[in-house]
């Protein structure tokens, strides 16, 4: 029962959350919990760290213990044959079991610096994977302001159309009156329904593309895709900033996570170079070593009993020649770190170019702002002229279905542009490698 009621009470949780109207913050953070990309990516870290761990372990005494038996074949007893003795001497029994008990300790005293440039390469590259899950993180949250305000977008134009939608049915219904009183013609009323019905059609287009929007978003914050969610959105009020984009491109070099990751990486590579190059140098160890064995082959004469034993000592490995292995590694070290330091090179002309790119959307967006909100301005009043005019008989149901339209292609294009602000201005801080999440 109490399974059963943990499982219920985190379904309705999830159900709550769906059903919960969200604002721009909310989804951002729902999004980042339940990113499958991110997982993988904090993944990637949790194991750079564990890499850390493996390479400390082997600069630590290693303790070892191993165990074996054996059956041996039956031979004759080792006997001595004396002369004048009229039977061989036995000197040792056949010992047919054998079991073998042995404990190990070794420390590494030199490895020509391979371990501890191990250590580092894994340290720089657990640092490396760090940078790259920020990263992810704000590129995420750039994804997901994108889809929240895309739905927005989708949302306020269906209002936008219900609105023209009620103002159409309005002006036919007097179109109607005006008819039956002799001021009006048919051939009016049929355009104003034409008006009226494609004006429909856009509404059920409009709709559908709020619904692909709500999808879209659904699937980036990790929510069920028929989730029936909602956004709120208290004002849209741009706030132009005055930006220098050779200031912007500075920042950006200073800030991105991807930058420091991979100057984390050439870091790494420099290490990995240390530690091909310790296959030039002997390794040396310190070791020692407890024998229980049955019998035990140092004590003379064998017998069929356990005995301990020991052994300490200082061993030195060196390979002399393997057929040019350390050079190979040592090679393929320095191409790598090569290959680094030409992606570093690559990463930064790719963000210069990307931070340019952004703050000229941003320009454009803003730019578009203010020439929307012109346009409604004077489509607005052009649709209150036409609508008094009509009403006195002074303009023509084609003006008014022309003055109409105006109007919610000028709604809709403001919509849009402020919608377009939004999103470019959180790409140009992610570009510039702001924090947006």
């Amino acid at each position: 029962m109490k399974r059963i009621f943990i499982i219920l009470l985190f379904a309705a949780t999830i159900i709550s959350a769906q059903n919960k109207t969200l604002s721009l913050e909310e989804s951002i953070r729902i999004g980042i919990q339940n990113s499958k990309e991110l997982i993988i990516s904090k993944s990637k870290t949790r194991f750079a760290a564990a890499k850390i761990s493996e390479t400390t372990s082997q600069m630590l005494p290693q303790l070892k213990f191993s165990a074996s038996y054996a059956r041996l074949s039956d031979v004759p007893p080792f006997e001595v044959v004396v002369p004048f003795a009229p039977m061989p001497i036995k000197i040792q029994d056949v010992i047919l079991d054998n079991y073998n008990l042995k404990l190990s300790l070794q420390q590494p005293l030199f490895t020509g610096f391979r371990l501890g440039s191990l250590k580092s390469a894994a340290e720089y590259n657990y640092n490396a994977s760090e940078l790259e899950f920020d990263a992810a993180t704000n590129d995420y949250a750039v994804q997901i302001n994108e889809a929240f305000w895309n739905f927005y977008n989708s949302e306020k134009v269906v209002e936008l159309i219900k609105e023209q939608l009620v103002s159409a049915e309005k002006h036919l219904a007097d179109t109607k009156n005006f008819l039956d009183n002799g001021l009006a013609t048919m051939n009016d009323v049929l355009k104003l329904e034409v008006q009226n019905s494609n004006i429909e059609l856009k509404l059920i287009e409009a709709e559908n593309n709020r619904d692909l929007a709500r999808i879209n978003f659904n699937r980036i914050i990790g929510f069920d895709l028929n989730a029936e969610t909602q956004i709120s959105v208290d004002s849209i009020n741009p706030a132009p900033e005055n930006f220098e984009v050779q200031n912007l491109i500075v920042e950006a070099k200073n800030n991105r996570k991807e930058i420091k990751s991979l100057e984390s990486k050439v870091l790494a590579s420099d290490e990995s170079i240390s530690a091909a190059n310790a296959g030039w140098f002997p390794s040396i160890y310190l070791f020692g070593n407890l024998y229980y064995n049955k019998p035990n082959q140092r004590i003379m004469p064998a017998k069929d009993e356990f005995k301990d034993t020991w052994d300490v000592g200082v061993s030195l490995n060196w390979d002399l020649w393997n057929w040019g292995y350390t050079s190979a590694q040592s090679t393929q070290a320095t191409e790598l770190k090569l290959q680094a330091e030409t992606s570093l090179a690559q990463l930064k002309d790719v963000i210069e170019t990307e931070v340019i790119k952004e703050f000229l959307n941003y320009n454009k967006a803003l730019k578009k702002v203010e020439v929307a909100n012109k346009s409604v301005e004077q489509a607005s009043e052009n649709y209150r002229l036409t609508v008094d005019k009509y009403d006195q008989q002074l303009a023509s149901s084609s003006d008014l279905i022309d003055a109409q339209a105006y109007l919610l292609e000028a709604e809709t294009n403001l919509t849009s542009a402020l919608v377009s602000f939004q999103i470019s201005k959180a790409k140009l801080n992610n570009a510039v490698g702001r924090k947006i999440y």
